[in-house]
């Protein structure tokens, strides 16, 4: 699965998320390239990423960033030691 992400790198969050199939690569790769220069022309400093995974839980767990603040994943992180 094909994930593309549009984040607000100043607020912390996702803005948007849309998934394409692995067949549709190609789409994504457009849609991606369509949001970046629609938000290039309005002067909106977001991230735009696409990235693979099996899944949105998987995604979670590589991409936490995207998905959790950093106190979330300091917190989350420190569980994990215990």
């Amino acid at each position: 699965m094909i994930f593309l992400i549009e984040y607000n790198r100043r607020e912390g969050h996702i803005v948007t998320i849309r998934t394409f199939d692995d067949s549709d690569k190609r789409k994504a790769e457009q849609t991606r390239l369509e949001v970046e220069l629609d938000l290039h022309g309005k002067r909106v400093d977001h991230e735009i990423v696409l990235l693979e995974a099996e899944s949105e839980e998987a995604l979670r767990l590589t991409h936490r960033r995207y998905f959790e603040d950093a106190r979330q994943i300091v917190g989350s992180t420190q569980a994990e030691k215990k």
